[in-house]
């Protein structure tokens, strides 16, 4: 296989995902305009692999690049011959910013995911592997989620995924020599075991576990808990957490199914089982060794009781199943969170890549 081309591939799912493919010794390029990454993470990610310094050189190529900036897309190709597969995370992810920016996030994430599939078909690239989300499951569907239910969205975010994912299966459709994988997370947490590179949103994280992670940093004053009156165990939302590095294995595994596959599919990557807010916290109160404080207030629109992933299609399809529980998600967090604090100048290396809950 040649190279693998990541966009975005300098963000929280990107970066791990680079570091699970140098582990089984593939060569990737990492396109990224670092808009909200920063270039230090490519260092962290090749010492994280392990790499000598060789190694980086030959097997880590860096692009800097804007997916609407058509000429530099088209330059990105031309000067990174034997690209095999394209792993496409590069896009706006923050579902209330969609809702106060939605020309911004359909501009970016659609004319971005277009100029990007024709640089592929100038270039001769066949393989795709699309960050999908689970925002594109409507929200009259019951639980758990299977990957035949009916889609839709609530916010513009979600309905930049349902658009993009539309779009693949068209092109896929007329065009017989393209294959793709859609991938729709539930929701990523944690960091690589090694606490070199994490999620870090920039300002107020819109997920639950940076949150946490920064009341135990003490960054933030108190956790809170949007409702404690649902329908479930305790009042508390119930969500299908699952570890960074089990979604980077995910990837991993998407990708060499499509070495001798066409057309398009599409994969729920999850655990199959929920964990509710309260016993996230709790999980990481016993990580971090100390009791955080919270605060219920009111429930937020839109929020769903429950929602977790059917994932019995990627375990039969893709052979992949994720192992990783939610301690040892919470243990991973909280080691990257206290690197991330040691670093020098921690404040301007901040990566916004949180992916909605």
């Amino acid at each position: 296989m040649g190279s693998i081309l990541l966009t975005g591939g300098a963000g929280y799912i990107g970066s791990h995902t680079a570091v699970e493919l140098l582990r089984r010794a593939y060569h990737i390029i990492i396109l990224d305009n670092f808009s909200n990454s920063m270039r230090s993470v490519i260092d962290r990610v090749c010492r994280t692999a392990a790499l000598s310094e060789t190694d980086a050189k030959s097997r880590v190529s860096l692009v800097e690049a804007d997916l609407l900036d058509k000429a530099a897309l088209a330059e990105a190709f031309a000067s990174s011959p034997g690209v095999d597969v394209v792993i496409h995370f590069a896009g706006l992810k923050a579902v209330g910013e969609s809702v106060e920016k939605p020309w911004a996030y359909y501009h970016n994430n659609l004319v971005g995911t277009l100029n990007l599939l024709g640089a592929m078909n100038a270039a001769g690239v066949s393989r795709l592997v699309f960050s999908s989300s689970a925002t594109v499951y409507r929200a009259d569907n019951p639980v758990p989620y299977y990957e035949g239910y009916a889609l839709g969205s609530t916010n513009p975010y979600g309905w930049t995924k349902f658009m993009i994912e539309q779009i693949i299966r068209d092109i896929c459709a007329a065009n017989e020599g393209l294959s793709a994988v859609l991938l729709r997370y539930f929701n990523p947490i944690g960091a690589h075991p090694d606490g070199l590179i994490g999620e870090d949103p920039k300002g107020i994280p819109n997920n639950l576990l940076p949150y946490v992670a920064k009341v135990a940093a003490g960054e933030l004053d108190e956790i809170r808990i949007f409702g404690d009156d649902y329908d479930t165990p305790d009042g508390t939302g119930v969500r299908d957490y699952i570890h960074v590095m089990d979604l980077a294995e995910g990837h991993a595994s998407a990708m060499e199914y499509l070495q001798d596959r066409k057309g398009c599919c599409a994969f729920n990557l999850g655990t199959g089982r929920g964990t509710s807010v309260r016993e996230l916290i709790r999980a990481f109160e016993t990580a971090c060794g100390k009791r955080l404080p919270s605060k219920v207030v009111g429930r937020r629109a839109g929020d769903l009781p429950v929602v977790y992933a059917n994932v019995d299609l990627a375990a039969k399809v893709l052979g992949f199943t994720a192992s990783r529980g939610i301690e040892e998600m919470c243990d991973d967090a909280w080691r990257w969170q206290q690197y991330r604090a040691a670093m020098p100048g921690n404040t301007e290396d901040q990566e916004d890549n949180s992916t909605p809950s």
